[in-house]
């Protein structure tokens, strides 16, 4: 499973979403991370036909794993929406996604905000912007990631690693 780099485990963090899917990857071992790969989004056009907008997020995602082989994925699971739209677009995302992930037969591990805001800050009611510097400073980066759903793809790789051990002894 380890990668070329001498990292054991690249992770690829996904904030699922119609218009925009967010990613980050990591390089780390279970204990630390110890590099910030790339991450950015996958944009769709609104003109689209849905089912356009998840061809372009599946042909993405195959690029962003053909250039970055990460071995462990990280998606953001649903949780309590208020609108009902919304929810149904981005359930179609992340369907995608977890079939993209399936197909490849990669290791998938889904968090809740509630459960990505906990590992970062201590804290499951933190603000965007408290989730977004401390992206910030677990990376070493000089500025926060952007745009948000890029920091959010990172945020989830990092809540992935933070329980790394445990998760793969479950899986």
């Amino acid at each position: 499973m380890q990668n070329k780099d001498k990292s054991p485990y690249r992770i690829l963090g996904i904030d699922p979403g119609t218009a925009t899917t967010g990613f980050g990857i990591i390089d780390c071992g279970t204990s630390k991370i110890n590099d910030t790969v790339d991450y950015g989004v996958i944009k769709t056009e609104s003109h689209f036909s849905d089912s356009q907008r998840l061809k372009i997020i599946n042909q993405s995602l195959d690029e962003i794993f053909e250039k970055y082989k990460p071995n462990i994925v990280a998606v953001e699971k649903l949780f309590f929406f208020r609108n009902t739209t919304t929810i149904i677009t981005v359930a179609q995302a992340r369907g995608v996604i977890l079939l993209n992930m399936e197909l490849k037969n990669i290791p998938l591990f889904e968090f809740t905000p509630l459960q990505v805001k906990q590992a970062l800050t201590g804290y499951g009611k933190a603000t965007k912007k408290q989730m977004q510097e401390m992206v910030m400073k677990n990376l070493n980066l000089k500025s926060i990631p952007k745009p948000d759903d890029a920091a959010d793809g990172l945020a989830l790789a990092i809540c992935c690693q933070s329980s790394l051990s445990y998760l793969l002894k479950t899986k």
